[in-house]
């Protein structure tokens, strides 16, 4: 049943236009399809997110701003300093501005007003930059039906590599009324994706979030201290968000924060730890 409404839910995503109405409704059943249940009021983790979706708080304009990967430097500049923001070494408003551009032998290529898009690009390789010409085209928001995205100017934004690594440990917290409750690390992106939670004492947890649960230990930066601080700033005028933090151990820097994670569409690593997961994303268990 649940395969039959996923199916019918992407026809409808084809076919009804892009407004509140049917946002709501493509994106109710993605979540039966997906949860295998309806959305509730229960204070559940993805429950949340999808109400965070579906509703104006989407909309609010620290929401939009945020969702820029160029604009997000001025929130980050305003909040906690520029020193938290990886340099920006050029930013284009169309494919003709940017075909022509000399990039650096090292660094990082992306869409500023969409996720997971990007080129990374170490010692001078060739890099196919013809794949940009479609980012100017993007709407993000037609994809995931996330409204925070919809009214964004798409860009290009070029930034040296952080830390100048093209394997870097992503350090997500999950803050909710300005407080980090979990932290989520990945592991393995192209060796076998596992994922891991700790918790702001850096306490392992026992479940995972999509992907299996890393049976690893990592360790703890060395300035967590000051990571936590950076993400509880950032995240203290919204109830909840995701601010990714980049760290060697020495200095963090801002990757992005993100208002929805993966539009309320991840299933936790066993099921049933959603209860346990938004019990202490919430406040019931410290």
């Amino acid at each position: 049943m649940y395969k039959l409404i996923l199916a019918v839910r992407s026809i409808l995503h084809r076919i009804l236009p892009y407004n509140e109405f049917s946002d709501f409704i493509i994106n109710y059943l993605t979540f039966i399809g997906v949860h295998k249940r309806k959305p509730g009021k229960k204070l559940w983790f993805n429950d949340y997110l999808y109400k965070i979706k579906n509703t104006q708080e989407m909309l609010n304009p620290i929401r939009q701003f945020i969702s820029d990967k160029y604009l997000v430097k001025d929130y980050v500049r305003a909040k906690v300093g520029d020193k938290y923001n990886v340099p920006t070494l050029a930013v284009f408003y169309s494919y003709e501005e940017l075909k022509n551009y000399n990039f650096p032998e090292n660094c990082c290529i992306k869409p500023t007003q969409a996720s997971q898009a990007v080129i990374l690009r170490k010692n001078n390789e060739d890099i196919s930059i013809e794949q940009t010409e479609k980012w100017f085209n993007l709407n993000y928001y037609k994809q995931t039906r996330e409204r925070n995205y919809k009214y964004l100017v798409p860009k290009v934004i070029v930034e040296p590599l952080i830390f100048n690594s093209t394997d870097l440990i992503d350090y997500r917290f999950y803050c909710f009324n300005g407080k980090a409750k979990l932290i989520c690390i990945d592991v393995g992106k192209f060796s076998g994706y596992k994922r891991v939670f700790y918790n702001k004492y850096w306490e392992k947890q026992d479940f995972s979030l999509k992907y299996p649960l890393y049976e690893g230990e990592i360790s703890k930066p060395d300035n967590f201290e000051e990571m936590l601080k950076i993400a509880e700033k950032l995240s203290e005028d919204l109830n909840f968000v995701r601010v990714d933090l980049y760290s060697n151990g020495i200095e963090c820097l801002v990757g992005e924060i993100t208002n929805c994670h993966a539009s309320a569409s991840q299933t936790f690593v066993p099921l049933n730890a959603e209860e346990k997961a938004s019990r202490i994303i919430f406040g019931e268990i410290e």
